[in-house]
């Protein structure tokens, strides 16, 4: 049977909590093993990558955006939905009763699903902050190290902070590094 990618569609299948990744590696490995790579040919665990700043400290974290799913793309028969479905910590497809229903265009295009092309850059990773708007926090450098501030406003970018502090008994807004305070 001469079957091409591009009658493949997107399913998504959901999974025992915190499996997503021994399913994506044992599914891998079983395309492999029985050559299934003319009908399962992409596996993907959609993640966001954050950026977590505390203090000096920075770090990039990933998560997942659909927890419990992963997304694969094959073309659907008997042969591929067994091996699929009886992956170990795989619950079943999404869809009514036993009935997986693929992805549409429109959804495929909004979780961005397809392969960037060549020379696109990727995405930058959101940033995190240990505090928001409203929170207190204190100050770690400068003058007014260890007094305690109010968040007034973060920068776009998630590099700067307003903060409003005591200084000299008057309320006072200043303009600090993200690295300038701690929650």
């Amino acid at each position: 049977m001469n079957q091409s990618s591009s009658e493949a569609r997107w399913y998504v299948v959901h999974t025992y909590a915190g499996y997503e990744n021994k399913v994506k590696e044992s599914l891998t490995k079983a395309i492999e093993n029985r050559n299934l790579s003319d009908f399962i040919f992409d596996i993907q665990i959609p993640v966001e990558r954050t950026i977590e700043i505390d203090g000096d400290k920075q770090k990039e974290v990933e998560d997942k955006i659909f927890p419990s799913y992963v997304l694969i793309k094959m073309i659907m028969m008997d042969q591929s939905w067994y091996v699929v479905r009886n992956i170990r910590g795989v619950t079943g497809f999404v869809g009514p009763g036993s009935r997986p229903i693929p992805l549409t265009d429109e959804e495929v295009k909004a979780l961005q699903l397809e392969k960037p092309e060549e020379g696109k850059e990727e995405t930058a990773a959101n940033v995190r902050l240990p505090f928001a708007v409203g929170d207190s926090v204190t100050i770690q450098r400068g003058m007014l190290i260890g007094k305690t501030a109010v968040v007034e406003a973060i920068s776009p970018d998630c590099k700067r902070v307003t903060v409003k502090a005591q200084l000299f008994g008057r309320d006072t807004s200043m303009e600090l590094d993200v690295a300038d305070i701690k929650a």
